[in-house]
């Protein structure tokens, strides 16, 4: 089970550590729109919603490796001076009664929006912005960032079990 489990979190964290190179891109995009705008007077409404879309990527696809790595937020005042046993515990009931049902929900509730995007061949609806397939791959990125949390809530679960097997204090 650990090995399972190492494998999943290292599958998320890859994932989230390639993805987290957008914010690079995002930055120096940044910088040219401003660039653009203030010593050229003119502008870019691609540009301008290709940081959005890699904004919403470096959110949707890296929220399963800030799982991994611990950096929810959750209320630390109280899990800090818990045991291992009891985070263990935490860890498992949570994953289960909380993130596991809310992924089942993303997975549901996003299926019709994401085959719309594709059916109608979504565009941008601004004039000069994103061309089709752009908004439809961004929100196909929301099941898919459902299937990474379930992976990583799945691999947390086992992680919650070995510890309470092993009566970790």
């Amino acid at each position: 089970m650990q090995k399972l489990a190492a494998r999943i979190t290292g599958f998320n964290r890859a994932v989230g550590l390639t993805v987290a190179w957008l914010t690079v891109g995002m930055v120096l995009v940044t910088a040219l729109i401003v660039v653009q705008r203030y010593w050229f007077d003119s502008g870019s409404i691609r540009l301008q919603e290709s940081v959005s879309v890699m904004h919403a990527l470096v959110f949707m696809l890296a929220a399963a490796y800030t799982l991994a790595e611990g950096g929810h937020v959750r209320v630390d005042v109280f899990y800090s001076r818990m045991s291992g046993r009891q985070r263990a515990w935490v860890n498992l009931l949570g994953t289960i009664l909380l993130l596991l049902p809310f992924c089942g929900y993303l997975l549901w509730s996003s299926g019709d929006y994401v085959a719309t995007s594709w059916q109608i061949r979504e565009a941008s609806q601004e004039a000069g912005g994103l061309p089709y397939p752009f908004p439809a791959l961004v929100k196909s990125c929301i099941p898919l960032a459902a299937v990474l949390l379930l992976l990583q809530g799945f691999a947390m679960v086992l992680e919650s079990i070995v510890t309470l097997r092993q009566g970790a204090r």
